[in-house]
């Protein structure tokens, strides 16, 4: 095996405008949005805390400071519940703040993807580092970050999670044209389009929001004209970086995940996810289920 750089860091892109989620999402970030008690977002940096990453860089923007207040402590807060020998409240208002050491740093416009990526770059420097993005939730039984992180350590450049969709929802993904490998679940990534029309998808192979990416996309980025959209998009700069080579910053390969993903990034797939996550909830479930059966029946 080569002997790649580790990865140790993860950039949690948060700079949206959650427009879908209007009215909600005026003072409120997004991400702050609960999945039953927990925002989004705690799910996303759990996820990258699982994998071994605790150095992450939140890239945030206005009307965001409540996803830092999120993750700091909350001490007045804290004193009630420790008064009132609530014990487990007390932990869960203390856990976001003992997950990771995060850091903070503005988008000062909403360029895309790309451009928040590239606002990682004082922090990443030289190294390589996986990007999460807050739609989409990956089960943590999966662990799909680990899994791309151990592809990268194996073929250095960079890796992309890639989930088959169906033909009439491609235009809404990046989509790649692969190559099988000797590993069933790993592929290697020839070309890349963002959001293609069906007819120009090159595979139903879609990008979903996790990659372990090489510091070489910083330069690329830096390069990359607006692309779909108006914004830098990651998906152009990554398609440059899959025709080039170990010394280029290349290749980029694909982890094929067959798992359990939910989508909080319209109102239909975050319904969804919630009731998905309640149901699991061993808590919720003896009387959320037969509650749920019983209203499904009377509609």
């Amino acid at each position: 095996m080569a002997d790649f750089d580790p990865v140790t860091k993860a950039v949690v892109p948060a700079a949206g405008l959650g427009t879908r989620f209007l009215p909600a999402t005026k003072a409120t970030p997004k991400e702050m949005l609960p999945i039953v008690d927990k925002p989004a977002i705690q799910y996303v940096v759990e996820e990258a805390v699982s994998a071994g990453l605790l150095d992450l860089l939140m890239v945030t923007g206005k009307n965001k400071r409540s996803i830092e207040d999120h993750f700091d402590r909350a001490v007045e807060l804290e004193e009630v519940l420790e008064a009132k020998g609530d014990d487990e409240r007390l932990s869960q208002v203390r856990e976001p703040a003992d997950l990771a050491t995060l850091h903070y740093v503005r988008q000062g416009e909403p360029k895309g993807l790309g451009h928040a990526v590239l606002c990682a770059k004082q922090h990443v420097g030289d190294s390589p580092f996986a990007c999460l993005l807050g739609d989409d939730l990956i089960d943590p039984r999966d662990e799909l970050l680990k899994r791309m992180i151990d592809v990268r350590n194996t073929y250095g450049g960079s890796v992309i999670a890639l989930m088959e969709v169906p033909e009439d929802h491609v235009s809404l993904y990046g989509c790649a044209a692969i190559e099988a490998t000797a590993e069933d679940d790993v592929v290697r990534v020839t070309d890349l389009v963002e959001k293609p029309p069906v007819e120009e998808a090159p595979s139903n192979w879609a990008i979903i929001g996790r990659y372990v990416i090489d510091p070489a996309v910083f330069e690329v980025l830096e390069n990359t004209p607006p692309g779909r959209g108006g914004e830098i998009q990651l998906t152009d700069a990554l398609r440059t970086l899959a025709g080039r080579g170990g010394e280029g910053g290349g290749p980029v390969h694909g982890v094929l995940f067959r798992g359990r993903r939910y989508d909080t990034g319209n109102k239909l797939d975050y319904l969804r996810t919630v009731v998905q996550f309640a149901a699991d909830r061993p808590d919720l479930a003896p009387e959320f289920m037969p509650w749920l059966k019983e209203f499904l029946a009377s509609r």
